[in-house]
């Protein structure tokens, strides 16, 4: 069977932007960059994380995309008291009834879907949280002695509320690195809200129909990754990444000053995975800086950790990021 040529890569990803936009607007009102960044991450194979005060519909936005996907979906709803079991699934006796003896069978927990949604993700301890970083980067968890893979593709959407809520935890920078995206969801502006509560206050409307398949999923996967990068294009997306450790000697001054922790080469990889994915979904075999510059917030926003006397000035991690963007050279 030979590869699909170029342009017809980009005929059908054209197609299936436009499909997905379609069936999500059923449901979703506004919001339209955050879809895009949504399913930048998913076509990257990366976990996305949807950051944002309650009542905006994160939730709803990721039910709908495993429907558009035909992807098995399993809802985990974190609490301070979710065991690492309750994800994972756990052993009960069962009675052998041709011996009469007792066996231990394993009962899969609800990791074991395609989109995982880990909801309210920062209202469980560390414990639990950490339960996830086997299955988030190894797609595989190991429990009740045996290592059991999970079923491509493997997403992981975690929403979290702001960390400056009553009853959240802050996520561990190591479970924060295996996120390839960090989605932060805003309010609405006012027509869009009007729009929203006119529709969820009427009779329940139509739901987001079938697109993909799971087969044709992966092939969206696989077509991601055989997109061409200039050298000049990794090299700048590396630099930018480097460019965000306080202990690089080339670091900009306002970094060392405000910086606690910048991005590891994870950061690195999945700027270019997502400008990847971004440039099939805009339309271009190539990826551009401009693919690179527009994910640097969703890409680094959760890798780079403002320092003490940042967080006293009131320096977000955002702030630092699009300094940087405009200080690093191309």
């Amino acid at each position: 069977m030979t590869e699909p040529a170029e342009s017809e890569i980009l005929e059908k990803i054209a197609s299936a932007r436009e499909r997905i936009f379609r069936e999500l607007r059923k449901v979703v009102i506004g919001q339209e960059e955050i879809i895009e960044e949504l399913i930048t991450g998913l076509l990257a194979r990366g976990h996305c994380l949807l950051t944002g005060v309650p009542g905006l519909g994160k939730t709803l936005l990721v039910k709908s995309v495993a429907d558009t996907f035909s992807l098995s979906f399993k809802r985990i709803q974190f609490t301070p008291d979710l065991m690492p079991a309750d994800i994972f699934g756990t052993e009960v006796v069962e009675e052998d009834r041709s011996t009469g003896g007792r066996v231990f069978r394993f009962v899969k927990g609800p990791i074991f879907a395609n989109l995982v949604l880990a909801d309210e993700i920062n209202r469980t301890p560390a414990k639990t949280q950490a339960a996830l970083l086997e299955a988030m980067e190894e797609r595989q968890v190991t429990a009740a002695g045996q290592t059991l893979p999970l079923e491509p593709p493997f997403f992981v959407l975690a929403t979290q509320n702001p960390i400056e809520l009553e009853g959240t935890y802050p996520l561990p920078e190591a479970q924060l690195d295996r996120f390839l995206l960090n989605i932060y969801m805003d309010y609405l502006p006012e027509a869009d809200e009007v729009a929203m509560v006119t529709a969820t206050t009427a009779p329940p409307g139509e739901r987001p129909s079938k697109v993909f398949s799971q087969e044709e999923v992966l092939e969206l996967q696989s077509w991601v990754r055989q997109v061409p990068v200039a050298e000049k294009v990794v090299g700048y997306a590396v630099r930018l990444a480097r460019s965000t450790r306080p202990s690089q000697s080339d670091a900009p001054e306002f970094i060392r000053k405000q910086v606690k922790w910048g991005a590891g080469s994870r950061a690195a990889q999945a700027l270019v995975l997502a400008g990847k994915a971004r440039a099939l979904l805009n339309g271009r075999y190539t990826v551009s800086v401009e693919d690179i510059r527009a994910l640097a917030l969703p890409v680094l926003r959760h890798r780079v950790i403002p320092n003490f006397h940042a967080e006293a000035d009131g320096i977000r991690s955002d702030d630092i990021v699009r300094k940087l963007c405009q200080t690093v050279p191309v």
